[in-house]
C-alpha cells in the first residue's frame, strides 16, 4: 500500500501552463512527478518494514553471540579440565622419576659403600703387608747389627 505525499500538483500545472507548456502536457509531467516522488520515497510502511527487519538481524545477532559466548565458556571450560588433566598426569610422572631417581641414589650409595669397603679391606691388607715387610727389614737389620755387635766385641 503506498501513501501518497503532500503534492500540489495543481500549482505545479498551472506554473507550466503560465511557462507555455499546454495543459496537456503540463498534466502529463505533474502525473510523472507524483509518481516518481511516491515510488522513490520510503513510505511509513516502508519504515516499519526496515525496522523489523533490523530488529530481527539484532535478535540474531544477540543470539549469535549468545552462542559464542556459550562456545567460548565451554571451550574455557575444556581446556580448564585438559589442563587439570595434564597438572595430574604431570603430577604423577614427577613422582615416578622421583621414586626411579630415589632407588638409583639408593642403588648408587650401596655400590659407593661396598666400594669403600673393598677400598678399605685392600688398605687394610697393604697395611699388614707393609707391616709384614717392615718388621721382616727390622729383624733382619737387627740381626745383622747384632751380629757386628758381636764380631767386634771378638775383636776388641
Amino acid at each position: 500500500m503506498s501513501e501518497a505525499i503532500a503534492f500540489d500538483t495543481h500549482r505545479f500545472v498551472k506554473r507550466l501552463t503560465e511557462s507555455g507548456f499546454t495543459e496537456k502536457q503540463a498534466e502529463t509531467l505533474a502525473e510523472e512527478h507524483v509518481e516518481l516522488i511516491n515510488s522513490n520515497l520510503a513510505t511509513k510502511a516502508d519504515i516499519a518494514a526496515v525496522t523489523a527487519d533490523i530488529e530481527a538481524l539484532r535478535l540474531a545477532t544477540k543470539a549469535d553471540i549468545a552462542a559464542v559466548r556459550s562456545d567460548i565458556e565451554a571451550l574455557r571450560l575444556a581446556t580448564k579440565a585438559d589442563i587439570e588433566g595434564l597438572r595430574k598426569e604431570l603430577k604423577a610422572d614427577t613422582e615416578g622419576l622421583r621414586k626411579e631417581l630415589k632407588a638409583d641414589i639408593e642403588g648408587l650409595r650401596k655400590e659407593l659403600k661396598a666400594d669403600i669397603e673393598a677400598l678399605r679391606q685392600e688398605t687394610k691388607t697393604d697395611i699388614a703387608t707393609l707391616k709384614a715387610d717392615l718388621l721382616k727389614w727390622m729383624f733382619g737389620a737387627l740381626i745383622a747389627q747384632g751380629g757386628l755387635i758381636v764380631a767386634l766385641v771378638k775383636i776388641l
